[in-house]
């Protein structure tokens, strides 16, 4: 009773209320899967159900594509939104996923099904091996080494001509009968998608989703808790890598081969860019973020030549706009909308 009593002379009270609420570091885990993100994902998945319904060849390969990059810009956010690291060379696996899976389908021989898995095996090893070096590092540090080695796989791409088809790229890739019909492809690219979706938001929402995400808030404290920082960064790198390489492989099959621009940097900065305009911390971000800037390039391209100045000018505005990304300004007016009018 007298160490009790002395403890709360110290404290000057404890039977006191709280003057506030103390901060709840699962909040970022609330912000990155919540009920309103699962319905516009729910909501997505009909619409895209019923798109071949309105018999455009246009509209089902332009979903097949934005599909593709939302896929590789949900893999770069396992780094980005989860764990906190920005990675300027993520189109490697990209890269690496989509050349392996073509040349298992046409110079191996292999079965779509085992060329895939050959791919996302091989980006997986790939991914593992670069992340043991660049988790070892932090902040820019972390990113510019990422980009390089993002460029020393381009200069492979380039430079092995016996596998990759050097500057030419690698052409004439052999698909499933199945697979050469774009309604098919459609369907293919929504299954596979739609099941990659699904695993990164039962990864958000999971423990090891979680404990990415304390890592992000304070990994300082987290090693204090017990959590092995490093090995969980280079689990989340490898995470991303295998998700980029599926969007990889879903790319060689649609445009039928893959070329060295698909490792280069400018490769790495748009899916970062998809990152960021739709907002790092939220789950739809990055689909938002890659719907948005794919059409906007594709609008802007038919009608200058000067669209990439065009483009800038539009994406700085937005950003400026919206610093939190999109996500962030629909949840900022939301809030605006909610709160009670003074009399």
């Amino acid at each position: 009773m007298g160490d009790r009593r002395r403890l709360r002379d110290d404290g000057r009270g404890l039977d006191d209320q709280a003057m506030g609420t103390v901060r709840q570091t699962g909040a970022g885990a609330s912000l990155m899967t919540s009920r309103p993100q699962l319905i516009f994902l729910l909501v997505t998945f009909l619409v895209l159900l019923l798109l071949p319904l309105a018999g455009s060849r246009y509209l089902v390969d332009l979903a097949s594509q934005i599909m593709i990059f939302s896929l590789f810009a949900l893999s770069l956010n396992v780094l980005a939104g989860h764990i906190g690291s920005i990675s300027f060379g993520h189109a490697a696996f990209f890269a690496i996923g989509g050349y392996a899976c073509a040349y298992l389908l046409t110079t191996a021989g292999w079965p779509l099904a085992a060329s895939m898995a050959g791919a996302v095996v091989l980006t997986a090893v790939s991914a593992l091996l670069i992340g043991l070096v660049c988790v070892r590092l932090n902040a820019i540090y972390f990113s510019m080494l990422t980009l390089a080695f993002s460029m020393l796989v381009w200069a492979v791409a380039v430079k092995w001509k016996a596998v990759t088809g050097g500057d030419d790229g690698f052409v004439g890739v052999t698909l499933p009968q199945f697979l050469t019909d774009p309604v098919g492809f459609f369907w293919f690219t929504l299954g596979v998608t739609s099941l990659s979706v699904a695993a990164l938001w039962i990864l958000s929402r999971s423990a090891m989703g979680r404990t990415f995400i304390a890592i992000r808030e304070n990994p300082v404290r987290a090693g204090f808790l017990g959590l092995h920082v490093r090995r969980m960064q280079l689990v989340a790198f490898v995470i991303a890598g295998v998700f980029a390489g599926v969007a990889g492989c879903l790319l060689a099959i649609y445009v039928r081969g893959m070329y060295p621009q698909t490792a280069f940097w400018t490769q790495s900065g748009q899916v970062v860019i998809m990152v960021l305009l739709g907002g790092v911390h939220s789950f739809v971000g990055p689909i938002l973020g890659a719907t948005l800037l794919y059409l906007l390039e594709m609008t802007i391209h038919q009608y200058t030549e000067y669209w990439p100045i065009v483009l800038g000018i539009i994406l700085m505005v937005i950003v400026l706009a919206a610093p939190e990304g999109i996500v962030g300004l629909f949840q900022r007016l939301r809030r605006r909308l909610r709160r009670p009018t003074t009399p």
